[in-house]
């Protein structure tokens, strides 16, 4: 019998390890993994499968033959050529970086694959998001593009896909490698480009001549706080999915978008961010059949934030959201103060409230993030035969 849910995890996914000093450490991925267990969320109807190494046949989806070949060679000797993105201070070579790197793909590959073929309604891949990685080139802590070669998997099975990517920063990977395809609508809501990494994902950027309005960014204000933040991501998210009609629904979570993130200057409580989820499925039950893959990305909080958010994040993929206000296990907190040294939430909530108004409830021009959502509206809706003020 298909399961309702699925996550795709193995403990072999912390291979992904850049090293002690790097911000993308693994310890987020654990950490996540032992809540989800004392929460109580693995229990139930989901169903767990570990995380396979993708082949290079599916890796060359999007890929180019030279750079794997580039990367099998950094992992034998530790080494690579300029030009391909690897070996700097971002996305430095370690000892696993093909196969650790091949089997975030398979997890997201996988993801896709059982939610395509009827085995599960929704899947989860929470290592998964490396939304940054180029056909040619590492980029930005990603060194291979799961979402890229998921969905790229998805077309030749004949699906039309909406992929919604939450992180801070742009989506630029996932975008640039369906730049020219229509049935793939790629929308990313991001802290905007001018002041922040990949310095890509202007409102005018829609994509190529022949897949116009394909490609939806977001540019948001550094400080964008949660009544903003949603009233973006319902503004364009809601209305395009509608028009696109997907036969399913891929979205990346990167949870950097958090006020206390390092690397990125947005406001996005863990509260808004589990709205955010719960509409995301919400659109993938209204307009893509239920059939919805959700990843993680980015997030460098790696104790406060990262874990409930996604924790959060796959009890929404499992059907059994839990509520703000849950009690933080005592069991997990002794386990981060006994590796870290800190002390970790009590909750898995920031106490904000999530709340906020629809943008067609009314414009204000002469807020900033009105003006960012409605220059997106303005310069996408209209390849959707959709109405910038109305839809």
């Amino acid at each position: 019998m298909p399961a309702d849910a699925l996550l795709v995890w193995s403990e072999d996914l912390v291979s992904y390890d850049f090293g002690l000093a790097h911000p993308m450490t693994p310890v987020r991925l654990l950490l996540t993994h032992q809540l989800l267990e004392d929460l109580g969320v693995l229990d139930g109807s989901l169903r767990v499968v570990p995380a396979p190494v993708a082949s290079d046949a599916d890796l060359r989806r999007v890929h180019t033959a030279e750079y794997l070949d580039v990367v099998r060679r950094a992992e034998a000797d530790g080494h690579a050529p300029p030009g391909y993105g690897l070996g700097d201070d971002d996305t430095p070579v370690f000892g696993q970086v093909h196969t650790a790197s091949a089997r975030i793909v398979g997890s997201t590959l996988t993801a896709a694959q059982a939610v395509w073929r009827g085995d599960a309604r929704r899947a989860a891949s929470i290592a998964g998001g490396m939304h940054h990685a180029m056909p040619a080139r590492a980029s930005g802590f990603c060194v291979y593009n799961d979402a890229g070669v998921a969905i790229s998997w998805l077309l030749e099975q004949g699906a039309r896909v909406a992929y919604l990517d939450l992180d801070a920063h742009h989506g630029d990977g996932v975008e640039r490698m369906f730049w020219d395809d229509e049935r793939v609508l790629t929308i990313s809501v991001h802290q905007h480009p001018g002041s922040l990494f990949p310095g890509t994902g202007y409102a005018q950027d829609v994509g190529s001549a022949v897949a116009r309005g394909s490609a939806v960014n977001v540019a948001l204000p550094p400080r964008t706080a949660d009544a903003g933040w949603l009233r973006a991501v319902e503004a364009v998210t809601e209305p395009l999915v509608r028009a696109h009609a997907p036969d399913i629904v891929v979205s990346q979570h990167g949870c950097d978008c958090h006020g206390t993130d390092p690397l990125a200057q947005l406001d996005v409580s863990i509260d808004a961010q589990r709205a955010a989820q719960l509409l995301v499925a919400d659109v993938a039950d209204r307009y893509a059949a239920g059939r919805w893959v959700a990843l993680g990305g980015g997030g460098y909080e790696v104790i406060g934030v990262v874990p409930r958010a996604w924790a959060h994040l796959v009890a929404v993929v499992a059907g059994r959201p839990l509520e703000p206000g849950t009690a933080v296990p005592d069991v997990w907190r002794r386990r981060v103060r006994d590796l870290a040294d800190v002390e970790a939430p009590r909750t898995m909530s920031d106490g904000r409230d999530a709340r906020f108004a629809r943008f067609t409830d009314g414009f204000n021009p002469d807020d900033a993030v009105d003006r960012a959502i409605m220059a997106t509206r303005q310069a996408v809706f209209p390849w959707h035969g959709l109405d910038p003020m109305l839809d």
